[in-house]
């Protein structure tokens, strides 16, 4: 939802802010997997216990996360290939780092973190799915009420600040508000589309074939 609403604004942000980024061409891709390294050890930290430690090197991945497309833009190194490895290492932070914190909640006895972790890795992954696959088909998915970024973000401030349960449960909640959002206008849209274009008498709709 923020990332919808100041995408635009970002890069801007982030020229004035860190203007050392864009002083020379850092490969947008050796950013994201650095970012991904750094986050994915936010998830061994979070399976020790070491919750502080955990949300500062989300934080820390988060930054690369967020740089890497401006960087990208910035000297016109973008690539197809570069947007499919944000997204696909986007989807092995989210689940390392919910992971490690179900496997802390294991080892704790703490069913009810247990369950929140699940929910939050079920709703974040199927969120991500939703969007993937609608956009095979409609040209875009708003974001909904919690995109990925919201969801690191408010992960590392539950670490941080000793709220991690609470935080976890609110993350659970919101991932499945935003699958909800993205099935209803994904039928909406998809509906619209299929009136406006119905297939041709036998022919199966490009839209049931599943891509894997």
């Amino acid at each position: 939802m923020i990332k919808e609403k100041l995408g635009p604004r970002l890069d801007g942000w982030l020229h004035s802010i860190f203007p050392f980024l864009f002083w020379w061409s850092i490969p947008p891709d050796l950013l994201t997997l650095v970012g991904t390294v750094v986050a994915c050890c936010a998830g061994l930290a979070f399976v020790d216990g070491s919750f502080v430690l955990g949300g500062l090197l989300l934080v820390v991945g988060g930054f690369f996360d967020l740089v890497d497309g401006a960087v990208a833009r910035h000297f016109g190194t973008t690539t197809d290939f570069g947007g499919f490895l944000d997204s696909c290492l986007d989807r092995v932070v989210d689940i390392v780092v919910v992971l490690g914190l179900f496997a802390f909640a294991i080892r704790a006895g703490d069913s009810l973190m247990a369950g929140a972790c699940a929910a939050v890795l079920v709703g974040s992954v199927l969120t991500s799915y939703a969007k993937a696959r609608a956009e095979l088909v409609i040209d875009h998915m708003p974001g909904g009420l919690l995109e990925r970024g919201e969801r690191i973000a408010l992960l590392a401030l539950g670490a941080l600040t000793g709220l991690l349960e609470p935080v976890l449960w609110v993350l659970a909640i919101g991932t499945v508000v935003t699958a909800g959002q993205r099935f209803l206008y994904a039928r909406r849209a998809m509906s619209l589309r299929d009136r406006s274009s119905p297939s041709a008498e036998g022919e199966a709709p490009a839209a049931r074939t599943e891509r894997l």
